[in-house]
């Protein structure tokens, strides 16, 4: 098989869409905070609690979707804490985030050995995985079915999330003074908006969309979880996010962009080429990426920098 017979191949991009479901959630859970105008560095960290609560609760409760809800409900408990260290306790937000990777990255697999006897893995536990979906109708098309139906619940969950996220950011009244206070706290103040509860709002639905994301590794993508389970998705999630403008659909975009990276990288690792290399091919995407669009943000940042120059010198004239 060459390779446009591998890309346009429907196994290809059956792949695409299901490496790009936990980078979408990441990626939500990064706009969100961006709109609020707060950085919530700590998606990686909330994705791999989740993960491994979705596989815990549900293996105790016998029941994949009470395990996703006790997943969406530690994350969103996490985006609470990590907001109330941020803006009550005043906590730096960056360090904030750098510390709740870091303590949950071996945190996770402590939790799990105290929670199961096991290390590594809890390919022991008898945990549930959340069901596929086969569309009706979408099914019988050929080609197209074998591409857009037979997934995970999540992954139409992440499509739908998306568009609802358009809607609730621009058509409703809540999403407006979240992109106010994002814009300007102060100006948001001035006409009743508490922009404290705001943010604080913001991280909890960073947080749900996060435990998504990890829920998805550990009980779709996955029916285990293992250590580093999210493997930087949160991290790459919140590059797709930076590089779609912090917007719903650019953010759908450069979520498919580092999918089909992920898909390649799996696609390639039966040559014969060094696993790490391969590995590596995702993360120098999302490099490529960022400096793009760093790039391009500063192209399209230099000609109003220029015009207000201008409009200060034409002012001194006046003057």
């Amino acid at each position: 098989m060459n390779v446009g017979q591998l890309i346009f191949s429907t196994t290809f991009l059956a792949t695409v869409i299901r490496m790009t479901t936990p980078i979408l959630f990441a990626g939500l859970a990064g706009l969100i905070a961006s709109q609020a105008g707060v950085m919530n560095l700590a998606v990686e960290s909330i994705m791999l609690t989740s993960a491994l609560a979705g596989v815990l609760i549900s293996a105790w409760t016998g029941s994949a979707w009470i395990g996703l809800l006790g997943a969406v409900l530690i994350g969103i408990g996490m985006g609470f804490i990590i907001a109330y260290t941020a803006f009550t306790l005043h906590a730096d937000m960056v360090l904030n985030g750098v510390a709740f990777n870091l303590m949950m990255t071996g945190g996770t697999m402590f939790l799990m050995y105290v929670a199961t006897g096991q290390k590594g893995t809890s390919t022991g536990v008898p945990s549930k995985v959340l069901p596929t979906v086969s569309i009706p109708l979408l099914r019988d098309i050929p080609y197209v079915g074998e591409v857009l139906s037979g997934h995970n619940v999540l992954t139409y969950i992440a499509m739908a999330f998306t568009v609802l996220m358009f809607y609730f950011l621009f058509k409703t009244k809540l999403g407006l003074r979240i992109r106010m206070v994002g814009e300007n706290p102060a100006a948001a103040e001035s006409v009743g908006i508490n922009s404290k509860k705001i943010k604080y709002l913001a991280m909890c639905l960073s947080g749900m969309f996060a435990a998504f994301g990890g829920a998805y590794m550990s009980m779709a993508y996955m029916s285990w979880f293992q250590n580093n389970i999210t493997a930087g998705r949160g991290f790459i999630g919140m590059a797709a996010s930076a590089l779609g403008g912090n917007m719903p659909l650019g953010t759908l975009m450069a979520s498919l962009l580092f999918g089909v990276a992920d898909a390649v990288a799996n696609t390639i690792s039966s040559l014969n080429l060094p696993s790490e290399l391969v590995s590596m091919l995702p993360y120098v995407i999302t490099i490529i990426g960022l400096v793009y669009y760093s790039i391009y943000l500063g192209r399209k940042k230099a000609p109003s920098a220029k015009a207000g120059k201008g409009a200060k010198k034409e002012e001194e004239k006046t003057a």
